[in-house]
């Protein structure tokens, strides 16, 4: 007796493929940081889902000396942190904000022409961190990972079913 009939390995292919198509976003609880820029810089750390990172660490370096950290310091219950960067020191700021393993870095660039009078505070949004959205992937490269998920399975299901195949065979000259 076989433990999938043909019907059951097509029902599961399709199943597999479905559910492939209608995924939306795949979220591995990344991390979204953004940041406001006016005299100070204010950053705004949430998971994906919205979530703000309440009590997450944040480091900021600075582009003098990006191996070592310029400033230590946590988020607000709202996922808020805030610093007062050096105006001399123009270049990119990072800023590394991680709770409980999940996090995202930021790198804010500032020219020493900024100052207090600006009038319109530059927001932006970091959004390389650990997320796959994919209205974000090219229809290309949707079929192409669908494809070689599917093509993984059944290539799978072949080695099992080789393998199942060799013993049976050995079994049956073994009893002869």
């Amino acid at each position: 007796m076989k433990m999938f009939s043909n019907i059951n390995k097509w029902y599961f292919f399709a199943l597999v493929i479905a559910n492939a198509a209608i995924a939306d976003s795949v979220l591995a609880h990344g991390a979204n940081i953004k940041h406001q820029q006016t005299p100070a810089i204010v950053i705004r750390a949430a998971f994906d889902d919205g979530t703000p990172m309440a009590n997450a660490q944040a480091i900021v370096y600075s582009p003098d000396d990006p191996s070592n950290p310029w400033l230590k310091g946590t988020t607000d219950s709202e996922g808020k942190f805030t610093f007062v960067p050096e105006s001399q020191v123009s270049g990119n700021w990072d800023v590394k904000v991680r709770q409980a393993g999940h996090g995202d870095i930021a790198s804010i660039s500032l020219e020493q022409e900024n100052s207090a009078s600006d009038t319109n505070p530059n927001t932006t949004e970091n959004k390389a961190g650990i997320r796959a959205n994919l209205e974000e992937i090219l229809p290309l490269q949707k079929v192409l990972m669908i494809s070689t998920t599917v093509w993984g399975f059944i290539g799978t299901a072949l080695f099992f079913a080789r393998y199942k195949q060799n013993v049976g065979s050995s079994e049956e000259t073994g009893k002869s």
